[in-house]
């Protein structure tokens, strides 16, 4: 199997766009009116990071719709709720600050994309703006915004990813305990496992 490993070269596989077509002159530098609504509405973001060593990571964050405040045309906060305490994301933006997110709202095929250089603080003031039910995020990542611009809806249209109709059975598929269980060797029941899981998502969502 033979790869593509220069820039040239895949050029030669793609059209280049025109500074003039709509693709490129789409990229905003900061958040007009529509990004800051649009992040308003959206109850989920995918967050991309890199260590700057090679190794990536993209992990959802997901919370009530605006989650992610904006503090201004250039600058966003994303609470940080409990977790796994892996802390991949964080970690690597202590690394490498760079960072793509990826907005979405239910039932909308456009997507929001921004890049930008982040960073973790814990200020009271913020984190408790961002509380829920009297409960601050442990931190709050910060992004300085470098590009926004709305991505089009070809792959959720492609993928029918809102048309419930096209969604399996979830009964069809292995629950989470099922797959540690499995994944772990783990000598608990799956039920067991779901259970303990069900119980941790109730007591430590926000």
């Amino acid at each position: 199997m033979d790869f593509v490993t220069t820039r040239d070269e895949l050029r030669t596989i793609y059209k280049t766009p025109r500074p003039t077509d709509g693709s490129i002159r789409k990229e905003l530098k900061g958040l007009d009116g529509h990004c800051r609504s649009f992040i308003g509405k959206s109850p989920f973001v995918l967050i991309g990071s890199s260590d700057g060593a090679g190794n990536a990571d993209v992990t959802p964050k997901g919370d009530r719709p605006g989650f992610t405040a904006v503090l201004d045309d250039r600058t966003i906060a994303i609470p940080d709720r409990p977790g796994n305490n892996r802390l991949d994301t964080l970690e690597n933006i202590i690394r490498n600050p760079s960072i793509g997110l990826l907005f979405l709202i239910p039932g909308m095929n456009e997507t929001l994309r921004v890049n930008g250089d982040a960073r973790i603080t814990v200020d009271a003031g913020l984190r408790e703006r961002l509380a829920i039910d009297g409960k601050a995020p442990q931190s709050v990542v910060v992004v300085s915004v470098r590009a926004a611009y709305m991505h089009c809806a070809k792959a959720f249209m492609r993928s029918d990813l809102w048309k419930p109709e096209t969604w399996y059975d979830r009964a069809t598929l292995p629950t989470l305990g099922q797959i540690m269980r499995d994944q772990l060797t783990l000598a608990d029941t799956a039920g067991d496992i779901d259970r303990e899981l069900d119980e941790d998502y109730q007591k430590t969502l926000w």
